[in-house]
């Protein structure tokens, strides 16, 4: 039997084909993963997990700008004659498809392997980017197949489910904010990409061109992805194994808090074009919405990183409150008209939104781990290294779920601009319900993480303990144990939520 040397994986890593291989290896499968251990991280591990990254983020990018083509292409349908609702409707649908395939997204890639479904999701955004080009070339076509082409449009959506879910199986703990948040970063950056480049397509090639641009590069990453990328064998999990975060009350109050950050930046950066055009007609600002979509994508790396630093319920919690204060303002310039007020406090909130992606996403690999060390109790330390791993597939599982619902947000923000316009004749309804909900979120994040006697802390408190207590007797049995076998360095302990 002999093995491709081009699915070889680099020296130190373990790969083998998933089936019998005659000739070239059918996937890239790595058998040993272990990236808490730092001479593995720092000897291979590293720059095959940055590799995975990369191409991770590519197909993500492109997910994005899929998904969110239609904020741009709505506002070019006034020969269409849609109402203001209906035009809402077609920006809001592909973020409530994109949430409701999140769910099976997650699972995927613990299913078929993150390279594998990789390739297969990026090609499907070719479904909505050739139906968005029949749809506006066909100037008899219906409201309802408008509908139906914004609808695939959500595929697009699903992608960051499964990128994330995969990417946080290649980061050791202390990478994760920084890694899931360059992850999400190059995926959020697309919606900056759409708001920047189709109003340019279209101005040189129609409409028709704003989903054909995008055809060659889908093509490319997915070749880069089959190409490059990996399958992690201890990734794997079964459906109902993943499916039980469901049960655990974390998945679904970090999900709540996750509405109010992501769901604000994907539902803010989907409406502002149109909301802009009805709210200030004349805007020379139409041109330049592509800047708050950018600087909430760059913001989100830093929430990561800030999280890394002081803890993701610290920055979460006073993000939220500053999104309340933002919401306030817009609301006020909305009142005053005051266009300059308003473009400032959209930015504000996208920054703050985008850092609070980076917070409350660092918040859940913590918490799982957290959970499993508790677990786990003061167990060997196989029995540790084997609860992290358990820990490591149960936050891939419940950073899917809680995107999922995170992502309704821009389908509930985007209805809530179209019912506000058409029944007060502007947004400043929906402004103040949005400040109310900040507010809410505040209250959860200091209550149930930020204060030092929440459950979450003590079991935090409790979980370093027994870390602790596993590396010291890990210490020892090495000090006991021949000296040519190496000691296995344990990860740190006190992760702070």
């Amino acid at each position: 039997m002999t093995t491709d040397t081009k699915n070889s994986p680099p020296a130190g890593l373990t790969s083998r084909a998933a089936g019998p291989v005659t000739g070239p290896a059918r996937g890239r499968w790595i058998e040993h993963w272990e990236p808490g251990d730092p001479a593995f991280w720092h000897g291979t591990g590293r720059r095959v997990a940055r590799r995975n990254l990369v191409w991770s983020i590519a197909s993500e990018h492109l997910g994005f700008t899929i998904w969110t083509l239609w904020s741009v292409v709505a506002v070019e349908l006034g020969d269409r004659h849609f109402t203001a609702d209906q035009l809402f409707w077609l920006v809001a649908l592909p973020s409530l498809v994109g949430a409701a395939l999140r769910v099976p997204y997650t699972f995927a890639p613990a299913r078929f392997g993150g390279r594998n479904w990789t390739v297969v999701s990026t090609l499907l955004l070719l479904v909505p980017a050739v139906l968005l080009a029949l749809a506006v070339d066909d100037p008899d076509a219906p409201y309802w197949f408008f509908l139906l082409c914004a609808a695939t449009a959500g595929l697009g959506g699903g992608n960051f489910a499964s990128s994330m879910a995969n990417i946080t199986h290649f980061y050791p703990d202390s990478k994760q904010g920084v890694a899931l948040g360059l992850n999400a970063a190059g995926g959020n950056i697309g919606v900056s990409s759409v708001q920047l480049v189709v109003p340019l397509v279209i101005a040189t090639l129609g409409v028709a061109a704003a989903g054909l641009f995008w055809v060659p590069l889908i093509l490319l990453c997915a070749t880069g992805a089959l190409l490059r990328m990996d399958n992690l064998r201890g990734a794997a999990s079964h459906p109902a194994e993943q499916l039980r975060v469901v049960k655990v009350p974390q998945t679904w109050i970090v999900a709540l808090l996750y509405v109010g950050t992501f769901g604000s930046f994907v539902g803010y950066a989907t409406a502002l074009p149109l909301l802009l055009t009805l709210e200030f007609p004349q805007s020379a600002a139409l041109h330049h919405t592509f800047l708050g979509a950018l600087a909430g994508s760059c913001a989100r790396p830093l929430g990561g990183m800030l999280a890394d630093r002081w803890g993701g319920a610290r920055v979460t919690h006073l993000n939220f409150t500053v999104m309340a204060a933002a919401a306030v303002g817009a609301w006020a310039s909305i009142a005053a008209h005051r266009q300059p007020a308003f473009l400032l406090c959209f930015l504000l909130l996208f920054v703050t939104a985008g850092i609070g992606n980076g917070s409350t996403y660092h918040m859940v690999p913590v918490i799982f781990r957290i959970r499993a060390l508790r677990a786990a109790g003061h167990g060997t330390s196989a029995d540790h290294r084997s609860a992290l791993a358990a820990g490591r597939r149960s936050a891939a599982a419940a950073l899917g779920i809680i995107s999922a619902i995170g992502a309704l947000g821009g389908f509930l923000i985007n209805r809530a601009f179209g019912y506000s316009v058409g029944a007060t004749g502007d947004a400043g309804a929906a402004m103040l319900t949005f400040t109310g909900f900040y507010v809410l979120c505040a209250a959860v994040t200091w209550w149930c993480y930020a204060r030092s006697g929440s459950a979450v802390a003590r079991a935090r408190r409790a979980a370093d303990v027994k870390e602790s207590a596993s590396a010291r007797e890990s210490a020892s049995a090495t000090e006991s144990s021949s000296a040519t076998e190496p000691a296995r360095a344990q990860e740190p302990a006190g992760a702070d939520v």
